[in-house]
């Protein structure tokens, strides 16, 4: 890397984060230290960071709404830290567009190579020329993180752009559900893959009177796929 990264660490266990900072920081990187929501949001609007590390039970503000509220303004990559292991509280997280969920209690080496991997994936999106798939009425373009239907802009949530853009970039292709939380969100998912379903279905709200040779299908019993007429 040209830069160092700083990681912004937002949990009210300061045992836990020191750890983790002590961790990220003899990987080299920059840290900053948060302990309640609105620190860490206002900690995040007056340094930028490269990546965001979030324990969801934190007082002022928890950690979706903190990740909500960065979401608004910022594609930074968000790692959501949690005790809680089920199912619904991952689907949530991914939802609001965390890029991973690492549950309590964890191997700091393991945090810190989600870390890197997360920083890896959104470093080269970053670094590569424009990316941009054009078809009938559509435009996906994960350079600007934008749509454009017919020629409007629409706003959509970086995840939904990022699993539209990965369909679309291998049309007639079937994915399940667990090879697209595997190429999207870049890791392994364990529980239900419900997320995948949501973001479809909202993507089809979005898409739905634009279709022009092209459709987000459902392949019963398999996946989703894009397909090209």
């Amino acid at each position: 890397m040209s830069y160092t990264p700083s990681i912004l660490i937002a949990d009210d266990d300061a045992n836990i984060a020191s750890l983790v900072k002590l961790y990220l920081e003899k990987e080299g990187f920059n840290t900053v230290v948060a302990h309640d929501g609105g620190e860490a949001l206002e900690k995040f609007k007056a340094q930028a960071s490269s990546l965001v590390i979030l324990d969801i039970m934190m007082p002022v503000m928890d950690g979706y709404a903190v990740c909500k509220e960065i979401r608004r303004i910022s594609n930074v990559p968000i790692i959501m830290l949690t005790a809680k292991g089920e199912t619904f509280d991952k689907v949530l997280g991914l939802e609001l567009g965390a890029d991973d969920y690492v549950v309590k209690p964890f191997e700091p080496k393991e945090l810190v190579a989600r870390v890197k991997a997360v920083l890896r994936r959104y470093e080269t999106k970053s670094d590569n020329a424009t990316l941009e798939i054009v078809y009938p009425n559509i435009s996906i373009n994960l350079t600007n993180y934008e749509l454009k239907l017919a020629g409007k802009t629409v706003d959509i949530p970086p995840k939904e752009l990022e699993l539209l853009y990965f369909l679309a970039s291998n049309p007639n292709k079937v994915y399940t559900r667990e090879q697209l939380l595997e190429q999207v969100w870049d890791f392994d998912y364990f529980g239900d893959s419900r997320t995948v379903d949501v973001h479809i279905k909202r993507l089809r709200e979005k898409l739905e009177g634009y279709e022009n040779n092209w459709q987000l299908k459902t392949v019963w019993g398999v996946g989703y796929k894009f397909e090209l007429n």
